[in-house]
């Protein structure tokens, strides 16, 4: 995959932004509880492609929003998604040592510290969404904080991971998969390209129907690539346990279409994604670059 210098920078200098917000609005290390404090630090910072923040301001950019604003609700998103890799490594779910390229929080700290992680990062994305104005209006704001509260909760990516556990050693359908996945990862990933898209200028009903088919889509593409991934990258590659879902025995694209297939499925699904951005112009262009991002990714 070839990216574009500018995507490039572009990249970098969001990514660069949102550890900024991240590091301001998590908790020093020095104040108490010291150790949670700490270890909720480590869950976050310094590590991780932040797609999420990436498709916030992404859709920002199309809805002509303040980064400021973006910027924390990008953090709000990315506090969720970081509480749910703590809690997803831990030894009653996934069982993982490895996150990011280094030991996971449990193993780097210890399994109580590591619960309460998940649950302080959790509190802290709806205190951010509270905290700061992020919509002219206060009751966009509002469906703001709806709206990922249901991406995580038990419509969205905590349903998702029921669904998961229950699924292992069992063969699901095409739609019982794509059903697991649109919670699981998909939510969350809508939610924050919804969240970055309502930092900015109102759009009618018919543009924002658009921007959420592009949001499932690619919220699908990224958990058909991640298993592809799993199923083919290494270890150091990925930063993660490789293999871990054969292992497990747990139902996946690839052993529900095989590679493939599942490549041609995440194939489809940027096209359609981009279709969806047709009419936006300039103003959808990091949206477009990040679906290829996405789908076209090795890590």
């Amino acid at each position: 995959m070839t990216v574009p210098a500018d995507f490039q920078s572009w990249v970098h200098s969001r990514q660069t932004r949102i550890e900024s917000v991240l590091e301001t609005v998590l908790a020093a290390p020095d104040i108490a509880p010291q150790r949670l404090h700490q270890a909720m630090r480590y869950a976050v910072l310094g590590a991780g492609k932040r797609v999420r923040p990436l498709l916030a301001f992404a859709a920002g950019e199309l809805s002509g929003a303040d980064e400021e604003r973006v910027g924390i609700a990008a953090a709000a998103v990315e506090c969720i998604h970081a509480y749910s890799l703590v809690h997803d490594d831990l030894p009653c779910m996934d069982d993982d040592v490895l996150r990011r390229g280094r030991p996971t929080c449990h193993v780097e700290y210890d399994e109580p510290t590591a619960l309460l992680v998940g649950d302080a990062l959790q509190s802290l994305a709806f205190q951010l969404l509270s905290e700061y104005r992020l919509a002219n209006e206060p009751a966009r704001q509002l469906e703001m904080v709806k709206l990922l509260a249901v991406a995580a909760g038990s419509r969205g990516m905590a349903g998702g991971q029921a669904i998961d556990l229950e699924s292992v050693g069992k063969a699901l359908s095409m739609p019982e998969l794509e059903f697991m996945h649109i919670h699981k990862t998909g939510a969350l990933i809508r939610a924050a390209i919804l969240l970055g898209l309502r930092c900015g200028d109102e759009l009618d009903n018919r543009a924002l129907g658009r921007i959420d088919s592009y949001a499932k889509c690619i919220g699908l593409a990224f958990q058909v690539v991640d298993d592809v991934l799993d199923a083919q990258g290494s270890t150091a590659t990925l930063g993660k346990t490789a293999g871990k879902d054969a292992e497990q025995n747990k139902p996946t694209y690839v052993s529900t279409m095989g590679v493939a297939e599942s490549r041609a499925f995440a194939e489809d699904l940027r096209l359609q994604a981009l279709a969806a951005l047709e009419g936006f112009g300039d103003r959808a262009l990091r949206l477009r670059q990040l679906a290829d991002f996405i789908v076209l990714r090795k890590f």
